[in-house]
């Protein structure tokens, strides 16, 4: 790893933040129509996987009771 003189705290700081800002030019943000399709994937797929976890919950559930 190549070492790096670290230099004055400030000018690191300020650094960063240039940086910060020109990687941000770089990212392709979603249309809302993206935004609005990829939420409601994801709530749909929660919704089912709650339904899946409580279904599973249940059913040991019932079966610790019959055990008991």
């Amino acid at each position: 790893m190549a070492e790096e003189k670290k230099g004055n705290i400030f000018k690191r700081i300020g650094r960063f933040f240039k940086d910060v800002k020109a990687e941000l030019k770089k990212v392709t943000w979603p249309t809302k129509n993206q935004a609005v399709k990829n939420t409601v994937v994801v709530l749909i797929f929660l919704i089912v996987i709650g339904l899946f976890v409580f279904l599973i919950d249940s059913l040991f559930q019932g079966a610790a009771g019959f055990i008991w």
